[in-house]
C-alpha cells in the first residue's frame, strides 16, 4: 500500500491507498506551527497511526509547502517558514526507517487530479492551492513538471498582474518582496484585505457567510478577490495555456469562483476567446495527500514490500 502525507500550514493529512488507489485509511491532525521537531514527530506518528489502522506498512510520499533545493538538499520557499533550511529529506527517512519521496504540495494536487480526478485525461494541467499559502503545480502528459530549480508552477511569488493603483506596492511577503500573488490570494491575504477595508477581523468563511447574507462590505471583498484571481490565472493561461485548471485549498470550496473568475479573466487573456475550464478538485481536501501517495507507483510499492 501507499501512504500520502499532505503537510499543510494548519493541518497534516494522511491517506492510505491500496493497489487500486482505494482509500483504506484517512486521518488529519493540526500542524504544530513554528516547531520543526514537533512537525517531524507529528508526521511520523501519523504514518504509524494509519499503518496500524490499515494493518500493514507502506511507501511514504509527502507533499510539502515549498520544495527541496537541488543545490543544498534542504527545504526552501516554504510559507511554513520553520521548515526552511531544514534537512527534511534526510530526517524523515531516518525516523521512519525507509525511503521517503517529497514533492511540492501543489505538484501533488496536480498529480492527483490529473491521474484520476477533475483533470483526468487532460494533457496540460495547472493546479492551484488557495489556502494558508498560494501555490501552483503543473502536470504534462501525466508527469509533474519540476524544473531545474524545482520551482516550476510557483506562480504565487510572481507580482500580481496589472495591479491597480491602490494595490501598489502591495503587502509584504515572507519571501522578502512585496505584492506577491500569495499576499492577495491566500486565506490570510483575503482576511487582511477585508480587515484593511472595513476594520473587521474576519476569516475567509465568515467573510463568505457575510457576503451571502447580503453584507455589502463582505461582497466587495470577495469581488476584489475574484478580480485578482482572474488576473493571476490569466497570466498562467497566457504562458502555459493549460487544458484544465483545478483549484485546491480551503478557498477552492467557494463555489462562486468557478462562475465569476472565468467571467473576468477574458479581459486579460491574449486570445479571441477563452475555453479553459476551471474545476474544483474531485477528491476534495484529500487530493494533496492522494497525490503524495501517487509519488510511488503501485509497482514500486509492491517491489519495496517484496
Amino acid at each position: 500500500m501507499r501512504i500520502g502525507i499532505d503537510l499543510g500550514g494548519t493541518k497534516i493529512e494522511a491517506v492510505v491507498l491500496d493497489e487500486r488507489s482505494n482509500v483504506l485509511a484517512r486521518r488529519r491532525i493540526a500542524t504544530p506551527r513554528d516547531d520543526y521537531d514537533a512537525t517531524l514527530s507529528a508526521i511520523v506518528s501519523l504514518v504509524r497511526a494509519v499503518e496500524r489502522e490499515a494493518g500493514a506498512t507502506g511507501t511514504v510520499g509527502v507533499g510539502i509547502p515549498g520544495t527541496i533545493s537541488p543545490a543544498t538538499g534542504l527545504v526552501k520557499n516554504s510559507n511554513s517558514t520553520w521548515m526552511n533550511g531544514r534537512p527534511l529529506a534526510e530526517d524523515l527517512p531516518r525516523l521512519l526507517g525507509r525511503a521517503v519521496r517529497l514533492a511540492n504540495d501543489a505538484n501533488c494536487l496536480a498529480l492527483s487530479e490529473a491521474t484520476d480526478g477533475a483533470a483526468a485525461g487532460a494533457r496540460i494541467v495547472f493546479a492551484v492551492i488557495l489556502g494558508t499559502g498560494t501555490g501552483g503545480g503543473i502536470v504534462v502528459n501525466g508527469h509533474v513538471l519540476v524544473g531545474s530549480n524545482a520551482i516550476a508552477g510557483e506562480w504565487g511569488h510572481n507580482p500580481l498582474p496589472e495591479p491597480r493603483r491602490e494595490e501598489l506596492p502591495g503587502p509584504a511577503c515572507y519571501c522578502g518582496r512585496t505584492g506577491c500573488i500569495e499576499t492577495f490570494l491566500s486565506g490570510p491575504g483575503l482576511a487582511r484585505d477585508h480587515r484593511e477595508a472595513t476594520g473587521e477581523a474576519l476569516a475567509g468563511p465568515a467573510i463568505v457567510a457575510r457576503a451571502e447574507g447580503g453584507d455589502a462590505h463582505a461582497a466587495a471583498t470577495l469581488a476584489r478577490y475574484e478580480d485578482r484571481l482572474a488576473r493571476a490565472l490569466a497570466g498562467v493561461i497566457n504562458l502555459l495555456d493549460p487544458d484544465v485548471i483545478v483549484l485546491g485549498g480551503g478557498l477552492s470550496s467557494l463555489h462562486r469562483l468557478y462562475r465569476t473568475v472565468p467571467q473576468r479573466w477574458s479581459a486579460f487573456v491574449f486570445s479571441d476567446r477563452v475555453d479553459t475550464p476551471i474545476r474544483p478538485p474531485l477528491h476534495g481536501d484529500a487530493s494533496g495527500a492522494r497525490g503524495a501517495a501517487w509519488l510511488w507507483t503501485p509497482e514500486e510499492a509492491e517491489a519495496t514490500r517484496a
